[in-house]
């Protein structure tokens, strides 16, 4: 009789073995019918706007039961419209996109009618880690990208979402082959045999720590990645900021998804004399957009017991470090009994740096606030970290938002709002540094999945060549001679 070891030896070698055949078959299908057409592309654009629209609703109950409580109304902006746009911009530009690149030949080259181009070639098949927080979301906006290049998908789905990853499953094997797109749910063993595959190019969407384990193992086959990571984004309110606008655009940036964002404002930036004007400002915008939290539908949940209790173990530390923290929880209403995991939006104040808040990414209803005197001490501040996914300036002066734009580097950045940089289909999208690597979005989620393959080619007026093949001559030497000069 089997042993549970032996059970789950068997079926981890079995769930490898298949990952492996698939991977096989779809590198197998992409040398056997080469680089799809312009029509087979938009086919799959289209099945994939399909899958979408078709299953919004379930899409919508999925996300909520995963969460305890998520916004239906909130799932259907980003997880369902949000996808869509950057599918019909890729559907849209398409054609133009495949188009070679005209480059100029080098001289003597052109003289003699050498022509350089580039050309754009599907990588073949690309391997997708996507996180809990909006999984639907970081599944079909790089999969613009994937299918606009020519790529296929094999896909491994968070397991903190288990109802969305089957319904993830389900709507792609009802429009695609398995070549096309394969689907693999599953815990975090799942998770290390699909990254360690040889995909042709390998796409992370998560957490900083795990992102360091999925290039190591892309290491092994030499398979480029590209990273999606996260960080502590930060807001700056400057001179001349209207301040209640900004604290409504920040605390919507907080409050949406419980803070559970890759982009969300992980801390503040005020002016020490402003401080208690932004916390009251903070306080009337989240009383507007929640008169009350705990059966509000369009408050969600964190998703689970390990991140709420990551989240409160913050605030019991902060505070027992000397932080101030102010509960905004309009209907002052009591947490301690609830159906799922919420967390009224909360600032920190007074925060130092040995504050565990201060230390990691918060992921959740959290935001600090720190104070200054000069945006030098800001910038000084943000330089002697890790690199954020995001910098978000509030104010008109336009010398400092210049400043801060330009001493500073961040994956992205938003002037006087927060996070809609990145529902822009015509700007790169992705993180430097300690943020991440590589970018998708539009064309340059395009190029971010293609390989620009360099071919030049030799003119026919003459044997231009001849000149640089021994032996050589005077004549050559003095020709190298007369080029080699400042």
């Amino acid at each position: 009789m089997s042993t549970m070891a032996e059970i789950s030896q068997n079926d981890h070698a079995s769930i490898g073995a298949r990952m492996r055949s698939v991977l096989d078959r779809q590198k197998q299908a992409h040398i056997r019918e080469g680089a799809p057409s312009l029509a087979l592309r938009i086919d799959r654009i289209d099945r994939a706007i399909g899958v979408l629209v078709d299953h919004k609703d379930e899409i919508c109950e999925a996300l909520r039961q995963d969460f305890g409580h998520r916004s239906i109304d909130q799932t259907l902006m980003t997880d369902v419209v949000g996808c869509l746009g950057g599918l019909k911009e890729a559907k849209k530009n398409l054609r133009k996109w495949m188009r070679p690149s005209k480059r100029s030949a080098t001289f003597p080259f052109n003289l003699a009618g050498g022509k350089a181009r580039v050309e754009y070639q599907p990588l073949g098949t690309v391997g997708l880690i996507t996180p809990w927080n909006f999984p639907m979301a970081m599944t079909f906006s790089p999969l613009a990208g994937i299918f606009a290049a020519g790529n296929r998908l094999m896909l491994k789905p968070s397991e903190y979402t288990p109802r969305t990853a089957e319904l993830t499953e389900r709507m792609f094997a009802s429009a695609f082959d398995e070549t096309e797109v394969a689907v693999f749910p599953g815990g975090p063993d799942v998770g290390q045999l699909f990254s360690s595959l040889p995909f042709d190019h390998m796409i992370f969407i998560g957490a900083t720590a795990v992102g360091k384990h999925i290039m190591r193992a892309a290491s092994e086959n030499l398979t480029p990645v590209t990273l999606e990571l996260g960080g502590k984004s930060p807001t700056i309110i400057g001179n001349n900021c209207q301040l209640q606008t900004a604290a409504d655009r920040i605390m919507y940036g907080k409050t949406v998804n419980a803070g559970q964002i890759c982009l969300a404002p992980d801390y503040v930036f005020v002016a020490k004399h402003s401080e208690g004007a932004f916390v009251a400002s903070a306080e009337r915008s989240v009383s507007s957009m929640y008169p009350a939290l705990k059966d509000n539908p369009d408050y969600t949940s964190v998703i689970n017991q390990r991140h709420y209790d990551r989240l409160q173990g913050y605030l019991t530390d902060a505070k027992s470090k000397g932080a101030r923290i102010v509960e905004i929880n309009p209907a002052n209403e009591d947490f301690s009994q609830q159906p799922a995991h919420k967390i009224p939006p909360t600032l920190v104040l007074d925060v130092t740096e040995d504050m565990k808040i201060a230390q990691e990414e918060i992921f959740g209803p959290l935001l600090m606030v720190k104070t200054y005197e000069t945006t030098d001490e800001v910038i000084d501040y943000v330089n002697a970290h890790p690199r954020p996914l995001a910098l978000y300036y509030f104010g008109d002066d336009e010398g400092e938002k210049q400043r801060v734009l330009d001493r500073t580097t961040s994956g992205g950045a938003a002037i006087n709002d927060v996070m809609l940089h990145v529902a822009q289909e015509d700007l790169p999208f992705g993180g430097v540094g300690a943020s991440g690597m590589g970018a998708y979005h539009g064309f340059d989620g395009f190029k971010n999945f293609s390989h620009a393959k360099a071919v030049f080619e030799q003119g026919r007026r003459f044997d231009l060549g001849r000149f640089m093949r021994p032996p050589f001559t005077p004549r050559m030497r003095k020709i190298l001679n007369t080029q080699a000069k400042r």
